[in-house]
């Protein structure tokens, strides 16, 4: 999810692991391409199978190996799935600090990349879906079957809303329709809902903001700024 460059010759690496959860890595950057771990290896959301020395009482773990499990086929080529996966990214960086083993979450996460990896139209609306889905494995998913046409969908809450709240933070009747339309779908269905550019970068910045009121220390996304200029004419 995530590289930091450490010294002159190592870099951090922030994996998200199916058995041990977010998992910080220190690897030596090799300086031929005979090394065990090559830095394209590392590119945002790559898939890979890893061999980790794990310590329990050491911040950063040890790198063992890394061999690519799924390479991809059509992500590092396409701009548009390029800038979603960089935003992706940056997005689960942040969502899931903390965040233990789960097997579920990993799935989901390494479904969904695949899914994005394989498809080969109608994924405007990739990481509104996926954003609002994973809230069902980190503990803040809104109950969808509360709707009635015409509420609010208040941020701080997690609900819909007959009225707007008396605080800033909500959605306003026609976003909260939108969101309640996009929690109800998936991948193959998405291509279904239709939205403009304009309503895209709105219902996603209401997530960030939903995020934001729930996970400690979630940041303004620096990758939203490419995102939103994707499918502006």
């Amino acid at each position: 999810m995530h590289t930091l460059k450490y010294g002159e010759r190592k870099v951090i690496v922030e994996l998200l692991c199916r058995d041990t959860g977010r998992t910080a890595c220190i690897v030596a950057v090799p300086k031929t391409q005979k090394g065990r771990v090559q830095m394209q290896m590392l590119q945002p959301m790559t898939l890979l199978d890893v061999e980790i020395d794990v310590r329990p009482t050491a911040q950063l773990q040890h790198l063992r190996d890394v061999r690519m499990s799924s390479p991809f086929s059509t992500i590092p080529f396409m701009p548009e799935k390029l800038s979603i996966v960089l935003f992706i990214a940056e997005f689960l960086y942040h969502a899931t600090r903390g965040e233990q083993r789960n097997e579920a979450l990993f799935d989901y996460v390494e479904n969904s990349i695949l899914w994005l990896d394989g498809c080969t139209d109608s994924f405007a609306n990739f990481h509104l879906v996926f954003m609002m889905r994973l809230a069902r494995f980190i503990g803040f998913y809104p109950n969808v079957d509360e709707y009635q046409q015409g509420d609010f969908f208040d941020l701080r809450d997690a609900m819909f809303v007959d009225r707007a709240p008396s605080h800033p933070d909500y959605l306003s009747s026609a976003d909260a329709e939108r969101l309640h339309q996009l929690v109800r779908m998936d991948y193959n269905t998405m291509r279904l809902f239709r939205m403009s550019h304009d309503d895209r970068n709105r219902i996603t910045e209401g997530i960030i903001r939903y995020y934001r009121l729930h996970v400690d220390g979630f940041p303004e996304l620096r990758a939203f700024a490419v995102l939103k200029e994707l499918w502006k004419n």
